[in-house]
């Protein structure tokens, strides 16, 4: 830390989520925070430009842009004029691959006239799976080449990723591919946004999202060759020349806040904008990571980070994981990720489908017995209420080697080996199959997908130290949690921190500002440190391990059946 540091250096950490956008304003000194606020995104919100039957999933850049403003107005607001006068700089996070069709001026299709309501034209979120065919393609492609342009994110190419989705975007809509002039990640527009970027060719791509979703790699000289694109498809040609050679690490500014935007959210034009990363990437941080210990921040979905020293990684590609890049995470480490595409997702689908009649009988039935804001009250009470009262029953039935087994893959598979055609699976159901016996075999599958990337580390000579639980899921949920590690048979620690991705993204804006020389002293001085550990219970983890062996069982047959159809 500079000896000059003041006690009331600020800094702001904004994180983009699925369903909201949250901005933090923290003391750089301690990593209190000061305040905090949340934007739901409304468009979002009202299924507008989604269609989940067909796994499309996009978002309006609108969502976002009055997202940040709004959050960090709040913020100020609540810190009052002493602490906006210090705010140094500002550092976001965000889902990805969210990636978006842009002009050359770098401004996403969806805010130009005739595409605001193109869904083609907008951010096409982290868990949109309509580019399945065109990852089929990529991995069949790579076959074809001497230089293996995958053996850095696992030999595997996913539909969640950066080229895919720009392939199938292209070849669907005709105007949007004649409009779209580059591609671009949601943590790498956000910064170019707020430092007023004018040029495409002027914006900082973090390394992050590049080396994890881009095939980007320093070994490559950059992105693989227009070569292996343009022969994959001829609609890609000249898109590596209209993307970046050069990466930036989160450490890194990205520019100063521009004029426009330091007059919107009533800021400086001094305050520092730092290179952007994935929520999970500044979530590892916040959350206070170490060598060889898997962070997992658990949320709609799950991502897995583990970082380790380069010298003791080096040469070792690490099969079916999302990426190895290093400096994605910590500059001078390899980050490798990892993750599940459903965790608390299909938790809540369960919840959905338990709520079918409370949401189309109840809601609708005009009936004399209660009004209608009783009913709108008395469905809002009891979905929430339907998760806590399922773990409750759920953690009072006992671990036994039979009854109904689940399969994680509602949303497909990110990893180990990435595919997100498979689908998930309830078995062994009986007529005394209840409830809270679903749910609690739907957790277990969740928690035995966790094992499965922990086994991959492991197979590949990773070792898996300790685990680290980040994230709403790992705050919210003992009975989760408890069942993590007995079925991991490992004890997992869990993050003080409410919002470790904001607050991972508020480290690296203090250390992007110069207030940290580097990100690990922002670490050592702003981390908020562990209140629980959950440890393992012998005979659980011993029944769990015979169950682990079931599951992977179901696993082998759904993606037989898979494949053959």
């Amino acid at each position: 830390m500079n000896s000059h540091m003041k006690k009331d250096q600020f800094v702001l950490g904004v994180d983009y989520g699925t369903d909201s956008v949250r901005s933090v304003i923290v003391n750089a000194g301690n990593g209190h925070e000061i305040a905090s606020a949340v934007f739901y995104y409304p468009r979002w919100k009202d299924g507008l430009y989604c269609d989940p039957a067909a796994n499309r999933f996009r978002q309006h850049p609108l969502d976002y842009m009055e997202g940040l403003e709004q959050t960090i107005r709040s913020c100020l607001a609540q810190a009052g004029p002493a602490a906006t006068q210090n705010v140094k700089a500002i550092s976001i996070d965000t889902t990805g691959s969210s990636p978006v069709a842009v002009d050359e001026t770098g401004t996403p299709l969806g805010l130009l006239p005739g595409f605001e309501h193109n869904p083609n034209a907008l951010f096409v979120l982290w868990k949109d799976h309509t580019a399945v065919k065109e990852a089929a393609a990529i991995n069949a492609h790579a076959e074809k080449f001497d230089t293996n342009y995958l053996q850095f994110v696992g030999g595997v190419y996913s539909s969640e990723w950066f080229w895919a989705k720009l392939l199938h975007i292209l070849k669907e809509d005709e105007p949007v591919r004649k409009a779209c002039y580059s591609w671009v990640e949601h943590c790498d527009w956000i910064p170019f946004l707020l430092t007023g970027g004018k040029h495409i060719a002027d914006m900082r791509r973090g390394v992050c999202s590049a080396g994890h979703k881009a095939l980007w790699a320093k070994e490559f000289g950059g992105l693989p060759p227009d070569e292996f694109f343009s022969s994959l498809d001829p609609l890609l040609k000249g898109f590596t020349a209209r993307l970046f050679t050069h990466t930036y690490t989160a450490d890194q500014a990205a520019g100063h806040l521009s004029k426009e935007w330091a007059e919107r959210l009533g800021l400086s034009t001094d305050v520092i904008i730092g290179v952007g990363a994935f929520d999970a990437h500044m979530g590892a941080v916040g959350g206070q990571i170490e060598a060889y210990h898997l962070s997992k921040v658990m949320g709609t979905s799950t991502c897995d980070m583990l970082v380790a020293p380069l010298h003791e990684v080096e040469g070792k590609l690490i099969k079916g994981i999302c990426g190895q890049v290093p400096g994605s995470v910590i500059p001078g480490m390899m980050g490798m990720e990892a993750g599940q595409s459903a965790f608390g997702d299909a938790y809540a689908w369960f919840r959905s489908v338990l709520a079918w009649p409370l949401q189309n009988i109840l809601s609708r039935s005009g009936s004399s017995i209660i009004n209608a804001d009783t009913t709108r009250a008395l469905i809002a009470e009891t979905l929430d209420k339907i998760i806590p009262e399922l773990s409750r029953q759920a953690a009072a039935i006992p671990a036994e080697q039979q009854g109904e087994l689940a399969l994680d893959w509602f949303n497909g598979r990110r990893t180990p080996d990435a595919n997100q055609a498979l689908k998930g699976a309830i078995a062994g159901l009986s007529l005394g199959s209840d409830a809270p016996k679903i749910f609690r075999a739907i957790v277990e599958s969740t928690c035995f997908g966790a094992k499965a990337i922990v086994d991959r580390f492991r197979e590949e000579g990773i070792p898996v130290k300790g685990l680290i639980g980040l994230g709403g899921v790992a705050r919210k949920s003992p009975f989760i949690m408890q069942m993590m590690a007995d079925t991991m048979n490992m004890p997992i620690r869990i993050h003080r921190s409410e919002q470790t991705c904001a607050l991972g993204a508020a480290m690296f804006a203090a250390t992007a500002a110069g207030i940290y020389k580097k990100v690990e002293d922002a670490m050592a001085a702003m981390g908020q440190g562990f209140d629980a550990e959950y440890y393992p219970d012998a005979g659980r983890a011993a029944v769990y391990a015979g169950r682990y062996q079931q599951y992977q069982g179901l696993g082998q047959f759904i993606e037989e059946k898979t494949s053959a159809s």
